[in-house]
């Protein structure tokens, strides 16, 4: 049984596969044991040094509150981000120059810059040009920081998204009267959001991430920021690192699994149900369909020029 993009393997190829699978577990189970032997002969197994992660004192005192401060600032970009990555991946598809080309260069100047240096410029600039108190300027420069460069991600993820649709389904809402800005809110961005939605995902689990940056660089107190005084307490280095990558396995876990199951429901959701549309079901503008097949109508053809904003 063949594939369109490969052939399917034969029982020599599937042979071989078994082969390499079986050698790449066996070379990952002498890494994993060759870690362990290690952190065995320098006495980093001991269970005084996990202890600490069983104390309600560690969790309610260190890793909880900069696990939360972690989410809160991560759920800030996220809500300002996304649409203002929407907002300029539609922009950068605009008819009008005005709106395409500043769209453009915003996006493209804030995707080359890394995003630690977005992070470092917003803290200054709000410790020099603002009023923002010494308490609350690290929060607002790691999501000014987050939202610039992921927004601009997000916007070509958007565009990206747009444009891989079929161009009928362009061609069908214009047939059926509908303007560009309508045919983009109502037929293009709903069925772009599901082929999206597993890049716009990647995309948060890289804000929740870089978070981090902001704790190490400027002292935000996040969950890595939190890690540092929670093992010059304990003293256990290699152990609060363990533990806090973890926690980030666990939280960016869950956020994938949520996704999947989402898009999963969106894409039940917007399969044909097998219904009929007739004539009272549906509302045709008549100018646009007359002028389209040539029967007069004022209107008619399909539109070419406006913007989708």
């Amino acid at each position: 049984m063949t594939s369109v993009l490969y052939d399917a393997p034969g029982p020599r190829a599937k042979r071989r596969n078994v082969l390499f699978s079986v050698v790449f577990v066996a070379l990952l189970a002498l890494l994993a044991w060759g870690i362990w032997r290690t952190m065995d002969d320098k006495g980093q197994l001991k269970w005084s040094l996990w202890q600490p992660f069983t104390t309600s004192e560690a969790w309610t005192t260190y890793l909880l509150p900069g696990l939360g401060n972690t989410l809160k600032a991560a759920a800030l970009a996220m809500v300002i981000a996304l649409p203002l990555g929407a907002f300029f991946g539609i922009a950068r598809m605009s008819d009008h120059r005005w709106m395409r080309v500043p769209a453009g260069v915003v996006v493209e100047f804030f995707r080359s810059i890394p995003v630690l240096l977005l992070i470092l410029f917003t803290n200054e600039f709000y410790a020099r040009s603002t009023n923002v108190t010494t308490a609350d300027r690290p929060l607002y420069a790691v999501v000014t920081g987050l939202v610039l460069y992921n927004a601009s991600v997000l916007a070509e993820i958007v565009r990206a998204g747009i444009l891989a649709l079929p161009k009928g389904q362009t061609e069908a809402a214009y047939a059926i009267g509908l303007r560009k800005g309508q045919t983009m809110t109502s037929i293009l961005l709903p069925q772009a959001v599901t082929a999206m939605l597993p890049a716009i995902v990647s995309q948060l689990v890289v804000i929740v991430k870089d978070t981090a940056l902001g704790g190490v660089m400027i002292g935000y107190p996040e969950l890595l920021n939190a890690r540092s005084t929670f093992a010059a307490n304990y003293a256990d280095v290699i152990q609060s690192f363990i533990g806090v990558a973890a926690i980030f396995i666990a939280v960016n876990f869950l956020l994938t699994s949520f996704a999947s199951w989402l898009e999963g429901r969106l894409r039940r959701s917007k399969k044909s149900t097998g219904a009929v549309l007739t004539e009272d079901t549906v509302e045709v503008n008549p100018a646009a369909v007359g002028g389209s097949f040539g029967t007069g109508g004022e209107g008619g053809g399909l539109p070419g020029s406006g913007t989708y904003l």
